[in-house]
């Protein structure tokens, strides 16, 4: 069966652009506005992934190149499909910039039990930022509730990360990236439901890691 075209299926056929599907446990990761369109979340994603043995989506956009494809319109990839069939949760990580949040980090997401989970990992790892997981103090725009936003399309949902620039590793105001890493591939292995057990997991051996290029790329 032929999948219908997309915004998103045309952006993957673009030159330059990459694809990442890790099937590993049922945990996931997620960062499929990566490359250049908001930076550092694919890099963050991939390394909380590994640490803590967790399934990743990523899609890099090249230097030339910054196409905006909103959340719930990010569809009709099989390389998406294996990932979302594979995965319980997820986390997906995403960059935002606003006058008045330089210093805070929204979670956000359908599953409001691992958002707290992971918030509190991030509050305890990452002093010098605002961790704030009380969606009446996130504005509606970056909630991450869309039921068609990929990470809430998970079997039991997921969480939504909105990185400022400065927790990215970016500006001249920067922080270091690897209390991030560590919070969050902390926040992966203590999940109560986490697949790194035999008893909760679809799939407990890692898969290798696919690097989807579009055919016209090939």
């Amino acid at each position: 069966m032929t999948t219908a075209p997309t915004a998103f299926t045309d952006l993957l056929a673009t030159p330059g652009v990459e694809e990442i599907v890790e099937l590993r446990s049922a945990f996931g990761f997620m960062a499929f506005h990566g490359g250049s369109l908001e930076r550092m979340t694919d890099v963050i994603a991939a390394d909380a992934a590994a640490r803590a043995g967790a399934s990743l989506y990523a899609v890099l956009q090249p230097a030339d190149l910054r196409w905006h494809i909103p959340s719930h319109h990010v569809d009709g990839s099989e390389g998406l499909a294996a990932f979302l069939g594979h995965v319980d949760v997820a986390i997906a990580l995403h960059g935002f910039g606003r006058e008045g949040y330089w210093h805070r980090v929204l979670v956000g997401g359908s599953n409001r039990a691992l958002a707290e989970h992971v918030a509190s990992h991030l509050r305890a790892g990452l002093d010098h930022l605002d961790i704030v997981s009380d969606l009446a103090l996130i504005p509606r725009t970056l909630q991450g509730m869309h039921k068609d936003n990929p990470v809430n399309r998970t079997a039991a949902g997921g969480v939504q990360i909105e990185l400022p620039p400065r927790a990215r590793g970016l500006t001249p105001h920067r922080y270091p990236i690897e209390p991030l890493v560590e919070a969050l591939a902390a926040a992966a292995e203590s999940w109560p439901a986490y697949s790194g057990s035999p008893s909760t997991a679809r799939s407990t051996s890692p898969s290798p890691s696919i690097s989807k290029v579009p055919p016209a790329r090939q």
